[in-house]
């Protein structure tokens, strides 16, 4: 069984997913948002279609520093809506403060380009959000 792991930015959503034994997270890729959740959830199941046996979807919810919900994180909790009613899996979230951040500080670490860190931020910080979670976990 995997747990998918997402990342729901302003532009794109980043899309990472556990090995079989829940251990590890990889990214797998990045959605450009579209208008409507509908797109966005119909692009998701275009991108999972290949890996059977998920079990839950993990979304990252961006609380402001002091915890609380944003508007940022109420976007995110209106996608959280929309993805429970596209899937008949568990869906949940994960505080995801500063992951993006710690994403771009490895990415600069490796020696990437803004460019090339531009193309693989939102899949990194997805990773990130899945791996907490999966740690947590164990």
């Amino acid at each position: 069984m995997r747990i998918v792991g997402l990342d729901f930015g302003e532009k794109r959503i980043g899309v990472a997913i556990s090995d079989p034994l829940k251990i590890t997270a990889q990214g797998i890729g990045t959605i450009n948002k579209s208008d409507t959740f509908e797109k966005d959830i119909a692009a998701l199941k275009d991108m999972l279609k290949d890996y059977s046996e998920i079990e839950e979807i993990v979304v990252g919810l961006p609380k402001t520093l002091k915890g609380e919900i944003g508007l940022s994180a109420r976007k995110v909790l209106d996608f959280v809506s929309a993805l429970k009613e596209a899937f008949a899996i568990k869906i949940s979230t994960w505080d995801e403060r500063m992951t993006t951040v710690s994403a771009t500080k490895s990415l600069i670490e490796m020696g990437l380009s803004r460019q090339k860190r531009k193309k693989v931020i939102d899949k990194t910080a997805a990773s990130l959000i899945l791996q907490g979670y999966l740690d947590v976990k164990r």
